[in-house]
Formats: structure tokens, sequence, C-alpha cells
């Protein structure tokens, strides 16, 4: 499964899966200096129970570490993740 990386405007970006240009899934932060502040996740229905999300979440955090920025989590899936989920304690805000 790949993400495309998106401009969406601004300090806005995203991950995205598209399939036949609909969206599928993606999650989106706004850059706030070096800080991605995680503000959302979206997986389409057909997606869900497939562990996209986590995905998702995987890719941009590879791209913190790659950029060496931090995320902050206000996006209730992201807050939840890195409750969840230990890996993530380096790239934490």
């Amino acid at each position: 499964m790949s993400f495309e990386l998106a401009e969406l405007g601004g300090d806005a970006f995203a991950f995205q899966l598209k399939k036949d240009g609909k969206m599928q899934a993606e999650i989106t932060w706004t850059m706030l200096g070096d800080v991605m502040v995680m503000d959302h996740t979206f997986v389409s229905q057909e997606l869900r129970g497939q562990g996209v999300a986590k995905k998702l979440l995987d890719r941009a955090a590879e791209y913190a570490r790659e950029h060496e920025y931090r995320m902050e989590a206000v996006c209730s899936y992201v807050v939840t993740a890195f409750e969840r989920y230990k890996e993530y304690d380096d790239v934490k805000a």
C-alpha cells in the first residue's frame, strides 16, 4: 500500500491513498515550525478494519523521523495510537 504525499495549501499536508480518483484513506497535518500537528485521519468504509489508519500513521511517523520533525496528536485516532503504542514515543511533541 503506497501513500502519496500531498500539499494541501499553506502549511497543510497529507498522506493519501486514492483509487480511481476517489479518496480511500488519508492522514492530514499542519506544520507549526518543526511540529506536525496531526489533525485528521480518514479510512473509507471498504478499507476499515484492515489496519490502514495505523499504516498511515506509521508512514507519517517515518516522514517525521526523516525530517527530524515532532508530531502533536490532535486527531482522536492519533491520540489513541500515541497512548497505545510506544513505537511513536520518539516523535511525540
